[in-house]
């Protein structure tokens, strides 16, 4: 059961001038399902992409890297059940043959479609089920189906996750929608997640490809669910340009910082749903690390906890055994570490208690303090490690039975 997510709510998502999205059932893995999706361009439309650092990566994230250099992406097609990963030259030929059919269909350049998979690895992808499906996707584009292309990118997920925000810019109101997919296979350098997210500002290509690496940063690689790392993850900004604002191009403008606050925003959203609708999740846990000499440290502690499977599974048990914090916190890599000067708070939306403090077991913590605390459904482990200003928030969520029911059980 996700943790505080519930289903978007359709009236909710804003369609995005110049992005047209249409889905369909073409028994990818399974029949009777949604598992196909194109989404359309409008011309002149800009786009940037953050893939998996995975060298393993699927076919289709290959692909995707050699279309985006040249520009002009003009549609993009999203397949769920399959993930075309660990498929070699016969995946590579059927990610290609795919991107070919749909430029067909639309009329465009095969290297202006991106293609994008996700599911079961090693298992060849179905390309004849996807072909015949492409002409009914097609059929199906419409500006108001962001509802229906987030319940078809999902696999594990239980819930579709998708957002939507609007601001002002020099008096031109500018629509920003996304939508992700995820549960399991999370963790940073991006995950087994999907992200799609669409704006109708002008901004130069060059400040949209910053703006994208900014937002991700922030977001899908802040979570993690299990430590994986995903041969998929993908995760692509659009600006169309039909706003009718003035081009963006300066990232240091006061339109540039609301734009990219607003991008953010939306992936953060978005990565945290995929962290709320974790493979078995009961528990949302904030990770905040500060006082870190830098920001790569603290957010190295902050992965080292939430990592660890032994801090995952207390907390689903509500069991205060914290000193599995400390022990991940001294195996994160910070040789000069003074203990002695580190604390650490437990805390939810009620309360917060200091657990450690110089060096071991802080004076006033009582274990039925914590195991109070761990109850509630939103917890925060807070370090303040004590070494200078730097901060880190990573998000993740609980180990569950549930969990090793749903990998043990996925591919049945």
């Amino acid at each position: 059961m996700a943790v505080n997510l519930q289903t978007p709510n359709p009236t909710a998502l804003l369609p995005v001038p110049g992005v047209r999205l249409g889905v369909t059932q073409a028994g990818i893995r399974k029949a009777g399902r949604h598992d196909l999706t194109v989404i359309e361009l409008a011309p002149g439309s800009r786009v940037a992409g953050v893939f998996t650092q995975n060298r393993f990566c699927a076919a289709p994230v290959t692909v995707c890297r050699e279309h985006l250099p040249g520009g002009n992406i003009r549609a993009l097609v999203i397949n769920t059940g399959n993930a075309n990963a660990g498929t070699g030259k016969q995946g590579l030929d059927s990610a290609r043959t795919t991107c070919r059919a749909l430029a067909e269909i639309l009329a465009i350049d095969a290297c202006q479609v991106l293609p994008f998979s996700t599911g079961v690895i090693l298992e060849p992808l179905p390309t004849e089920r996807l072909l015949t499906g492409l002409p009914c996707a097609v059929a199906d584009l419409r500006t108001d189906s962001w509802f229906d292309a987030a319940h078809a990118i999902m696999t594990t997920d239980t819930l579709a996750k998708a957002v939507s925000e609007q601001i002002a810019l020099n008096g031109k109101t500018i629509t920003v929608t996304g939508m992700s997919k995820g549960a399991g296979m999370i963790r940073p350098n991006m995950a087994t997640m999907l992200g799609f997210i669409a704006c109708d500002a002008a901004v130069s290509q060059s400040l949209l490809e910053s703006i994208t690496r900014e937002a991700a940063d922030a977001s899908f690689n802040s979570i993690t669910v299990d430590g994986d790392t995903s041969t998929n993850d993908s995760f692509i900004a659009i600006a169309t340009g039909q706003a009718g604002n003035a081009e963006i191009t300066d990232a240091f403008s006061d339109e540039a910082r609301t734009l990219a606050h607003t991008i953010t925003s939306v992936a953060i959203r978005l990565a945290q749903s995929i962290i709320r609708d974790g493979e078995g999740a009961t528990k949302f846990m904030s990770i905040v690390v500060e006082g870190g000499a830098g920001r790569e440290e603290s957010r190295r502690v902050a992965y080292a906890i939430a990592h660890s499977p032994l801090v995952k599974t207390a907390f689903f048990a509500s069991d205060p055994n914290l000193g599995r914090i400390l022990a991940a916190i001294g195996y994160a890599g910070i040789d000069d570490l003074d203990v002695e000067r580190l604390r650490v708070w437990l805390g939810n939306p009620e309360e917060e208690t200091l657990v450690a403090e110089r060096g071991g077991r802080a004076a006033g913590y009582a274990e039925e303090t914590g195991a109070r605390i761990m109850k509630h459904a939103e917890l925060t482990v807070r370090v303040d490690l004590a070494r200078g200003q730097a901060k880190s928030t990573v998000w993740t969520c609980d180990f569950s039975y549930d969990y090793v029911k749903i990998n043990a059980d996925y591919r049945s």
